[in-house]
């Protein structure tokens, strides 16, 4: 389970397809992979080379290519490099504090427009738009778009006229209001005047493509739920044509953009569109006939689409279902029925259908008369069978983000409990995405009560339907979801025991100390900072350790920047002094999130050792031992 790879970004250039993957086998390393529509796939890019920026600290559209070559963002120095056909990687910027991302390649100009995030100053990073020559410069490129505090996507009208980009300013996320802006290209990348086309502070919109002749699409949640929509915009005019929505409905095309260089759309021909869209937490892929305005779902073995890409009269995605890992698939649409192969699997493991555990989709009722979300997997092993009368513990999941979403994917995290007599709640709490703006809505400034309110009620439903155990309630989560982990066992007496992943424990710590993309999260979730700092206090854990009275294991990435290791090592002191039991796992080289392999296993096995402990149940194999204090 901990060398399965992740897939990240995907992209087309003529015949080949690119895509990246994360190794957990290589250290957690990001490696390019080269495909092609005659089948095979190799490394483009060897080691030690990473490809993953840190622009806004997450880590994707680090990768671009055209005309056989590649650009990359490398991790260890962050310099952006090319790869020429038959050579080694060159960087192309220089040996400084600079990050660059989602670029952009300009062949007849010979030009990169790009996101550029500076670190040179001793304030918060500074991000622009640049240009810079194809073959690099020593100033790490020219500011073309300034202004705003965060911007992403540019991108290329088919005749070279035009570049489109999106922008979007504190303390809105891009999931809360961006902008989509167009301007002219000069003849040296610099732009002329820029018309705003869509988006502004209540309005979220996100991955701007050019159509083949030219008309400039987007994704808009304008109604409440993303959709597609078309302007029309033209080189030297000072108007643009009304935006027309494409495909109105109440499904969400795409996801909120924590990372760079997502795509949930692609273009066929001039007329077809192909897209994933997701209702009621299940992906699907449809066409579009632009002409008719008809919509044909395509039918495929995937629950989850996490991207899209068209070209060279094929469709890859990246997908996966409830029994299937994560995969590159090839899809052929030129016939009336969908011809699919797959080019790549996240893991080659094949998993007897006995021990696999599929979810169900579960709405249950929750404060206020609504009702959320979550997915529940029965615990499930063909050679073991529970006592009579005797219900399985329950381990109740609280995604990250907190505006990121649960899906129905192969997930070998969740199996690993499930096959071990652990039934899984994985819940898309209140503030999810998935499920319309007004659903995402919900956490505005109550960020640690809907959330906990969610995954408590979840967990009550399920006992009272008589499927779990409530004597062994457990809750588990990361970054996000860790602090939603941490509020519901301060706060709330639900649960018995839980796991907190780099989880948040002092939200005023992380409002004053975080990086720039988050930054100004919480003003949303929580309330502006610091007039709202007595809230800030209310709803953080570390300064209500006294009300916490239940087991706790904390994990925990020394090299964090987004929830830095303090968090967690004071959580743990607490507890300790208190005499509660408690563990603390730190991973050298380990940042937000596990990327290794053996730390991956590492983590999953000690929190599998510490829930045996507390509950005194046997465990099914033998494991390292976890230091635990007071116990």
């Amino acid at each position: 389970m901990a060398g399965a790879i992740h897939f990240g970004s995907l992209l087309v250039d003529g015949p080949d397809v690119y895509w990246t993957e994360s190794r957990p086998l290589e250290g957690g390393r990001t490696a390019i992979v080269q495909g092609s529509a005659f089948g095979g796939a190799r490394d483009a890019l060897a080691a030690p080379f990473s490809a993953r920026t840190r622009v806004h600290e997450y880590g994707e559209g680090a990768v671009a290519a055209a005309s056989d070559i590649l650009y990359f963002s490398n991790f260890a120095d962050q310099r952006l490099y090319w790869i020429l056909p038959g050579h080694e990687p060159e960087p192309i910027t220089p040996a400084s504090d600079l990050r660059f991302a989602d670029v952009e390649i300009d062949l007849a100009r010979g030009l990169l427009y790009c996101v550029r995030e500076d670190h040179r100053g001793s304030g918060e990073p500074v991000n622009t738009l640049v240009a810079m020559p194809a073959d690099g410069d020593d100033e790490g490129g020219r500011v073309i778009a300034t202004g705003h505090d965060f911007f992403s996507s540019p991108r290329l009208s088919p005749d070279g006229q035009m570049l489109a980009w999106v922008c979007w300013d504190h303390p809105n996320m891009p999931w809360d209001g961006t902008e989509l802006w167009t301007a002219e290209l000069q003849a040296d990348g610099s732009l002329g005047r820029p018309e705003l086309i869509a988006g502004g502070k209540a309005e979220s919109v996100m991955q701007p493509q050019w159509s083949p002749q030219g008309d400039l699409c987007f994704i808009s949640d304008r109604t409440g739920f993303w959709n597609l929509y078309r302007a029309r915009v033209e080189a030297g005019s000072a108007r643009h044509s009304l935006v027309d929505a494409l495909c109105p409905m109440e499904a969400e095309v795409g996801r909120p953009a924590w990372v760079l260089g997502m795509s949930h759309y692609g273009f066929v021909s001039q007329d077809r569109i192909v897209f994933a869209y997701t209702r009621q937490g299940v992906w699907r892929l449809a066409l579009l006939d632009l002409g008719s305005s008809g919509r044909r779902d395509i039918d495929l073995p995937f629950t989850d689409i996490g991207f899209v890409r068209a070209g060279a009269g094929a469709v890859y995605i990246i997908a996966s279902s409830a029994a299937e890992p994560e995969c590159i698939a090839r899809l052929d649409l030129s016939g009336p029925d969908c011809r699919q192969k797959i080019v790549r699997r996240s893991s080659t493991v094949a998993i007897d259908a006995g021990y696999l555990s599929v979810p169900e989709d579960i709405e249950f009722p929750t404060e206020e008369g609504l009702s959320a979300h979550g997915f529940f997997y029965p615990a499930r092993n063909k050679d073991f069978t529970a006592p009579p009368g005797e219900l399985p513990p329950i381990l109740v999941m609280s995604h990250g983000g907190p505006t990121g979403q649960s899906s129905s994917s192969f997930n070998l995290a969740i199996q690993y409990w499930t096959s071990r007599g652990i039934a899984v709640f994985d819940v898309n709490y209140g503030g999810s995405a998935g499920y319309g703006r007004a659903y995402r809505d919900r956490l505005k400034g109550k960020w640690g009560i809907v959330d906990v309110d969610d995954c408590v009620n979840g967990a009550r439903f399920l006992a009272r339907q008589g499927r779990v155990d409530p004597d062994r309630s457990l809750i588990r989560g990361g970054s996000a979801g860790g602090f939603t982990t941490l509020a519901a066992l301060t706060f709330r007496t639900y649960f018995k025991a839980g796991a907190s992943y780099y989880g948040v424990g002092d939200l005023e710590a992380i409002a004053r100390d975080t990086h720039k993309f988050e930054s100004r999260y919480l003003d949303g979730l929580v309330g502006p900072y610091p007039a709202a700092r007595d809230v800030y206090r209310e709803r953080s854990p570390a300064f209500f350790t006294e009300r916490l009275s239940v087991p706790l294991i904390l994990f925990q990435g020394l090299d964090d920047k987004v929830v830095p290791p303090n968090q967690a090592v004071t959580m743990f002191e607490a507890l300790r002094k208190k005499g509660i039991p408690v563990a603390y796992i730190p991973f050298e080289g380990e940042q937000h999130g596990f990327r290794k392999a053996e730390n991956i296993k590492r983590s999953l096995d000690a929190e599998l050792y510490f829930y045996s402990r507390v509950f005194g149940f046997p465990l099914p194999e033998a494991l390292s031992p976890v230091k635990i204090e007071n116990m």
